[in-house]
């Protein structure tokens, strides 16, 4: 199998020429983000290997064809998990409905299989590279738009002014430890610096932030910091204000 290789800086880029047989057979098509491959009408799917200062990331990328991609959602996930958690793929799917080139992220971190990000500095860096190689291809002309659940929210929001991220969605954002209010992190969210969609369970252990100036808080009846009872409301929170943000940039969704 074919594979390419785009160096940028100190960040790798690696992709197959086509995605697994699963992808391929699910999408209708297999590809990589900034190459054609063999897409089809039904769009492309593809794993890629991103080399970071801090090891490999690897990305499961999907969407439309080259040609009809609107914006790239670049997703990651929490501490301890993985790309494939409910209210991720629901939000990977509204993104893709609407034209969205959808990037889920895991880092490199947890590629090693550890549980813990370990330095919040390090972890952002490690972001922002594998951001800008997903952005060196066809993602280079379209808006960005990054998001992740808990841990990776927090990685979403700290990094967006650094890539240039239009807008950002942040699922079960942790706004402190359980038990402990005082050690807020409502500041990470202000720092996004741009419009931020949160959406958390009403049972959140880690609490609710609220919504001001950029950000909207959705908070979804009956949900723990899973989000996992009914991740379809997650995905239809973000299908509705990604609309409304692709139409106030000019793009149709």
């Amino acid at each position: 199998m074919a594979r390419l290789r785009l160096a940028l800086g100190r960040c790798s880029l690696t992709w197959s020429a086509c995605g697994s047989h699963r992808d391929a057979a699910r999408s209708g098509a297999c590809g990589a983000l900034g190459r054609r491959g063999s897409e089809r009408a039904g769009g492309y799917a593809a794993r890629v290997e991103i080399g970071t200062g801090e090891g490999v990331a690897r990305v499961e990328v999907g969407g439309p064809a080259a040609g009809e991609r609107a914006f790239l959602l670049v997703l990651t996930h929490g501490a301890g998990g993985g790309p494939g958690s409910p209210d991720l793929l629901a939000v990977a799917d509204a993104a893709s409905r609407l034209g969205g080139a959808v990037a889920r992220v895991t880092q490199p971190y947890r590629v090693r299989d550890r549980r813990a990000p370990g330095s919040p500095d390090r972890q952002d860096a490690a972001w922002v590279e594998v951001v800008a190689a997903l952005r060196a291809g066809d993602g280079a002309g379209l808006p960005l738009i990054q998001g992740g659940r808990s841990n990776g929210a927090r990685v979403a929001c700290r990094t967006a002014r650094a890539v240039g991220a239009r807008a950002v969605i942040a699922l079960a954002f942790p706004l402190h430890p359980p038990g402990r209010p005082a050690l807020s992190r409502a500041a990470e969210l202000a720092a996004a610096g741009t419009d931020v969609l949160v959406v958390n369970g009403e049972r959140d252990p880690f609490g609710i932030p609220e919504g001001t100036g950029k950000i909207r808080v959705v908070v979804l009846a009956g949900e723990s910091h899973a989000l996992s009872r009914s991740p379809g409301q997650a995905g239809r929170a973000a299908g509705s204000w990604l609309r409304e943000i692709l139409a106030g940039s000019g793009v149709a969704g």
